[in-house]
């Protein structure tokens, strides 16, 4: 067929490549470096299960080694901020549990304190120990939510994964068992109002926390048994994900993986609030900065979240639950100009809330402070230099959960 066409057509191609400027060459040259070993981009996410769901890491790598990292975030982006302002203040705290929908009342409490200190809102001595109560509750489920999945994204039994998973919902349950006794709810709740909580404990329910935290208690030791004498285990968490105390403090990072590194900063004790100065509690702090390092404070919180709770318990003062009256409508809470940054400490560190009031019911402006989204900043200066199957243990090891990243 080709000798049938004219001369001219078949020198097309090569004519108008000829007539190409030198612009257009070096727009189409492709220029490989041969000076070090073959590189390969990678996508881990935002479909991988190590990846948490919705983030995206693109890894660049040496053969087994990541050299670069580029950490794309917001596929889970639900306008929370900009939503605050189409909500009342007593509508908002159920919204608010769906940014760190694992660890819901966490960041109820953050927005109905920054309300609060506008507003001069006193909160009755009850309703803070229950406040103190349900946050350190849902520590201990998020802990260990986070326990149970960081050691499947290490590889299942090699990492000590299925078994431990499942052990860890086992327990989680019984504190979900306990939000449903008190809300209704298992996941989102909406417990925290302006002023105070919207339930009371119910009957038997101060006993059957009580009796939760014993069985918990008792799980803790197991896990660490299982794990800590486990040589895959260790292999797969010490030494990895180096955060050096110097590196901690730059970039900003909160929590256990600031608490993992050195530094001994918890808001419950630099900045006490929901009368947490009337209990007695310590801090656990590791030096070495590794993932191993992260799992001690992890494991160490266990402890003392459950003290804090027991303490609470015992100490639960009688009265009423809310300074504000019984609400007959959604706008009847009404918050005077004026703006405040609150935070408190979650199970993944500081969650600040920025609230801006003009004096109607509803929010002018609101930011959120997730601790998730200030810890990922870390992951380009630790994750460069370790092997690709070091990359999950090192996510998990920092515990991001994106409803908080994206919001």
């Amino acid at each position: 067929m080709s000798g049938n066409i004219p001369i001219a057509d078949r020198e097309g191609p090569r004519r108008i490549e000829q007539e190409l400027t030198e612009a257009d060459r070096s727009r189409r040259k492709i220029e490989f470096d041969y000076s070090g070993g073959e590189r390969l981009s990678m996508n881990m996410g935002p479909q991988h299960p190590s990846a948490h769901g919705v983030f995206r890491a693109i890894l660049e790598l040496e053969g087994e080694e990541v050299v670069g990292v580029d950490a794309v975030i917001g596929y889970l982006h639900r306008c929370h901020e900009k939503l605050a302002e189409t909500l009342t203040y007593a509508q908002y705290p159920s919204i608010a549990s769906k940014t760190d929908y694992v660890a819901a009342m966490t960041s109820e409490f953050a927005y109905v304190m920054a309300a609060e200190q506008i507003g001069k809102i006193e909160v009755p001595k009850r309703a803070q120990y229950l406040r103190v109560i349900c946050a350190e509750l849902q520590r201990i489920a998020s802990h260990l939510l986070w326990l149970g999945t960081w050691c499947m994204d290490m590889g299942g039994a090699l990492g000590g994964g299925a078994t431990i998973f499942l052990y860890t919902i086992r327990e989680r349950e019984t504190i979900l068992d306990l939000f449903e006794e008190l809300v209704g709810a298992r996941l989102l709740y909406g417990f925290f109002q302006v002023g105070g909580v919207r339930y009371d404990a119910p009957a038997n329910w101060i006993e059957h926390c009580r009796t939760t935290l014993d069985a918990i208690d008792g799980r803790v030791v197991e896990y660490e048994q299982m794990l800590e004498g486990n040589p895959f285990f260790l292999a797969r968490a010490k030494g990895v994900g180096f955060i050096s105390r110097e590196l901690a403090e730059d970039v900003g990072i909160a929590g256990p993986l600031l608490r993992g590194s050195g530094v001994n900063f918890d808001i419950r004790k630099a900045a006490p609030y929901s009368s947490y100065e009337d209990f007695q509690f310590t801090i656990p702090v590791e030096t070495v900065g590794d993932c191993f390092a992260r799992y001690r404070v992890r494991m160490a919180e266990f402890r003392q979240a459950s003290s804090i709770a027991r303490q609470a318990l015992d100490k639960l003062p009688e009265g009423p639950i809310s300074s504000m009256p019984g609400l007959k409508s959604v706008a009847q809470v009404r918050i005077p100009k004026g703006e405040a940054y609150t935070r408190v400490e979650g199970p993944r560190g500081e969650v600040g809330c920025y609230l801006i009031a003009d004096g109607t019911a509803k929010p002018y402006r609101m930011k959120w402070r997730g601790a998730s989204f200030s810890n990922l900043a870390v992951l380009p200066y630790i994750v460069p230099g370790v092997k690709v199957a070091d990359v999950p243990a090192i996510m998990g090891s920092v515990d991001p959960v994106f409803g908080e990243v994206d919001r």
